[in-house]
């Protein structure tokens, strides 16, 4: 599933290439990916056709572009394998294409292509409304719920150790809470562990102020050389807006490598290896000895 670091590579190509754009003609191919557009097909091809886009943003691994009347915006969530492609025209539809807007900016036409295989994410049109506690920037209604990244600047992690130390949780679970922060996904969350050297059973209300300015620095770390890298590519699924794939997998110190070498274990002349355990129907891993279990651990 595509996480911050590659939703931001994403929303960057689309800043790029729509910014300033009029949308000329919209083609639905699969109504499906509009499913959370409650008025339907129709209403979004009217509502979006003649629109000026603006800037793009995100919260999370929520993406928007917003128009230029200034209340409304196109929101787009990937899913687990949604894609947006800036392509022109005469470049052959990629297969499963459910959605494709015409844009045209400086005389030059060109297609925003919304790509799912799976059919997981989705586009549709909301009302931007001002956040809680920034009311100047505005924000989707339907994603005034989500908490801020890691790299907004303003997270706070004096914010995020307040609300740590009141839930009862594991570390991990609440990284991967949507409404405490938003963006760290699976991947994210085991290589920020891993570089602030903390287990992903630790009860959340045992963190001390600077164990979690520690792992939501880590996590910051790690989404920017992510970044830099054009995000994790496993599988074609996830791609830019070109179609290129990111090459982070390659800089992964735990994620996907059960049973090989911690590295920094190994630089310490020792081989410690990475174990890989189930959670929340999914995978943790870890190293035993850079991230030992909690005397107080909850799984």
């Amino acid at each position: 599933m595509p996480e911050l670091p590659e939703v931001e590579v994403v929303r960057r190509g689309v800043q790029q290439w729509a910014n300033n754009a009029h949308v000329t003609a919209v083609e639905i191919l699969d109504q499906r990916s509009l499913r959370r557009h409650v008025d339907g097909p129709e209403d979004f091809i009217f509502r979006l056709v003649g629109q000026r886009l603006e800037a793009s943003y995100r919260r999370g691994k929520y993406l928007w572009i917003a128009f230029d009347e200034g209340y409304r915006a196109i929101v787009i969530h990937l899913g687990m394998s949604g894609q947006v492609l800036v392509s022109d025209p005469d470049i052959a539809d990629p297969k499963h294409l459910k959605i494709r807007i015409t844009i045209c900016r400086d005389d030059r036409v060109q297609e925003l292509r919304f790509v799912d295989q799976r059919i997981f994410g989705g586009l549709y049109l909301d009302t931007l409304v001002p956040a809680q506690d920034h009311p100047e920037e505005l924000i989707p209604q339907t994603v005034a719920h989500i908490g801020r990244d890691p790299l907004d600047p303003l997270f706070s992690a004096e914010a995020m150790f307040r609300r740590l130390r009141k839930k009862k949780s594991s570390l991990k679970r609440a990284l991967l809470d949507q409404s405490v922060s938003s963006g760290i996904g699976n991947i994210y969350a085991d290589e920020a562990l891993f570089r602030a050297r903390l287990h992903y059973a630790r009860p959340t209300e045992t963190l001390t102020r600077n164990e979690v300015s520690r792992v939501y620095t880590a996590a910051e770390q790690v989404m920017r050389l992510a970044l830099a890298q054009g995000g994790t590519s496993f599988d074609t699924l996830y791609v830019n807006v070109n179609g290129e794939s990111g090459y982070f997998d390659r800089s992964l110190n735990v994620y996907g490598r059960e049973g090989k070498p911690c590295l920094v274990c190994r630089d310490d002349g020792t081989y410690t290896l990475i174990v890989r355990q189930k959670f929340m129907n999914r995978s943790s891993y870890y190293c035993p000895k850079c991230q030992p279990v909690p005397r107080r651990a909850r799984w």
